[in-house]
């Protein structure tokens, strides 16, 4: 009894060392124009990238990886090497974020994240926008001047292309903030006008500094923005887990490209005179679609057995942009899928007016959104998510990587489609098709840059040609990936995985697979990277 008691505390410390580190992450994780990693912030929380604070996440770090090293010969059995291995995949992360990607001093973009993210975060869920919202707003606005001369006391290795992309954001800056607040003033009183307006001048001015200060430090810039080989192995082994080399990734990536194409050309070619799918007539009506559209999704998964669809669950829902939020729209995702905080209740996705001038995926959304329910509401993110914040093991409860999440995501609409869902949709599935053609090829986006083959300029060409996709979305996703390497791998490649594993626990239980209880532990587990998911899952399938 007492060596079970030990085991039972010593495993506990695994547990207490995850929260502890989850504690710290929420103020020290960097924002992003990401929608997944999103985190909930400590209350009056700003953050501090100033030399003090990069030294003392440093220290932290180090500490962490000290306790958890420790912990090693802990875990007794494979769910508890899982959550033993969570953890340290979970620093593996600081450490990719710390000293391989480095934003924090190769680019200058990052700072405007850590400047603006916060406040277009803070402004994602839905309306009303109380007193306290805008309170927050102007707290995290007023940190802007301390935000970038932090930046500049950092960025002593940047890159010529992230300093562009930084200059080209500036440029929006004052318009931006300007509508922001424009769009806020009829929720604040006076006084939060009066400073409102103060914070934003201020911030205005900081950005117009922080400009010169790029301007001048241009030229002689090197213009390699890769990480390397080397870095981008860590992140594989370390971080998302994936048991594959550089070289086989663009080989599984182009593979599936060339599978996506086939099954494309065939659909089109069976949709010959059909005509294209209609725009939606007024923002109205794309939303009130949408709507409309999340609940048969639900309906299907429910009668295909496909999924358990909790009652619990929010819904997905859609919004025309608000006009404090429309200005600043071009920050990130404007996607608010609730928090760890705020289960059960609904998300929003803000949409922009229907237009056949709408970039790649608005414009799909405009002629039909059921393939964005699919993959970021239901049984997509939103509802993966939703489900994982209420897993049982409080370690399983947080993203750190989005190969298991973006994978899930992209195996639903494949899921979806191959259950039958647009079986009378078929210029919708012809959309299905090309976004499969993009997220294959992103996998070979993603190493080329990793790897130095490719230009941030080669690679939005290659998206526009070979998708093909808006030049200005292409150029968007190109410059995200240069950026967050290892990002854009995880959509094909988390797919594959899911359905290698599928394929095999289905082999493995013989008759007794059920695919509602398979899917079920996939979506609870879906912030575990897939090869630990199948680890834990066989195992319980063989008793071992």
């Amino acid at each position: 009894m007492l060596m079970v008691a030990q085991a039972a505390q010593a495993q506990q410390a695994v547990q207490q060392l995850g929260a502890d580190f989850w504690a710290w992450r929420a103020t020290t994780q960097p924002a992003s124009s990401d929608d997944i990693p999103r985190i909930v912030r400590p209350a009056n929380w700003v953050p501090d990238w100033s030399p003090a604070g990069v030294a003392a996440q440093r220290a932290q770090l180090a500490a962490f990886e000290a306790h958890w090293k420790a912990l090693e010969a802990v875990p007794r059995n494979v769910s508890e090497k899982v959550d033993y291995r969570l953890v340290g995949s979970a620093l593996a992360r600081v450490h990719w974020e710390m000293d391989h990607v480095a934003a924090w001093r190769r680019q200058p973009h990052f700072y405007t994240a850590q400047a603006l993210n916060p406040v277009f975060e803070a402004l994602l869920p839905p309306p009303p926008v109380s007193r306290a919202r805008i309170d927050t707003v102007i707290r995290l606005l007023a940190n802007t001047p301390a935000v970038l001369a932090a930046g500049r006391a950092n960025l002593d290795d940047m890159r010529g292309p992230f300093v562009d992309v930084a200059l080209s954001q500036l440029t929006e800056i004052p318009s931006s903030l300007r509508g922001m607040a424009a769009g806020l003033y009829p929720h604040a009183d006076v006084g939060q006008k009066k400073r409102l307006k103060a914070v934003v001048d201020a911030a205005i001015t900081a950005f117009a500094g922080y400009t010169t200060f790029l301007k001048a430090k241009r030229v002689g810039l090197p213009e390699q923005t890769a990480v390397g080989r080397e870095s981008y192995r860590y992140f594989l082994g370390n971080v998302g887990l994936y048991p594959y080399s550089p070289e086989q990734l663009v080989a599984m990536g182009r593979q599936e490209w060339a599978r996506s194409v086939l099954f494309e050309t065939l659909e089109r070619n069976r949709n010959a005179g059909l005509p294209e799918l209609p725009i939606g007539g007024s923002i109205g009506a794309v939303t009130a679609q949408l709507d409309a559209d999340e609940l048969k999704v639900r309906a299907f998964l429910t009668a295909n057995k496909l999924l358990t669809v909790p009652d619990w669950v929010g819904h997905y829902k859609a919004q025309p942009f608000p006009a404090y939020l429309a200005p600043i729209g071009w920050l990130g995702r404007t996607f608010d899928f609730t928090s760890i905080d705020r289960v059960g209740q609904d998300a929003t996705v803000y949409l922009p007016d229907p237009s056949p001038k709408l970039g790649y995926f608005n414009l799909s959304i405009a002629r039909d959104p059921r393939p964005i329910i699919v993959h970021e509401g239901v049984p997509g993110h939103f509802f993966q998510l939703s489900l994982s914040w209420r897993n049982p093991d409080p370690l399983r409860r947080r993203y750190y990587d989005s190969g298991a999440n973006e994978g899930t995501g992209f195996y639903a609409e494949e899921m979806m489609l191959q259950a039958g869902f647009w079986a009378d949709a078929p210029k919708t599935r012809e959309i299905i098709y090309n976004f499969a053609r993009l997220r294959a090829l992103r996998v070979e986006v993603d190493v080329k840059l990793a790897l130095g083959d490719f230009t941030i300029a080669q690679a939005a060409h290659y998206l526009e040609t070979m998708v093909p996709m808006d030049q200005a979305t292409a150029r968007e996703e190109a410059t995200f990936f240069a950026a967050a390497p290892g990002q854009a791998i995880s959509y094909q490649i988390g797919k594959m995985q899911t359905t290698e594993f599928l394929a095999e626990a289905r082999v493995r239980e013989g008759k007794s697979f059920d695919l509602r209880r398979f899917h079920d532990y996939l979506w609870s587990n879906g912030n575990v990277p897939i090869a630990l998911q199948k680890e834990e899952y066989l195992s319980m399938a063989t008793g071992k």
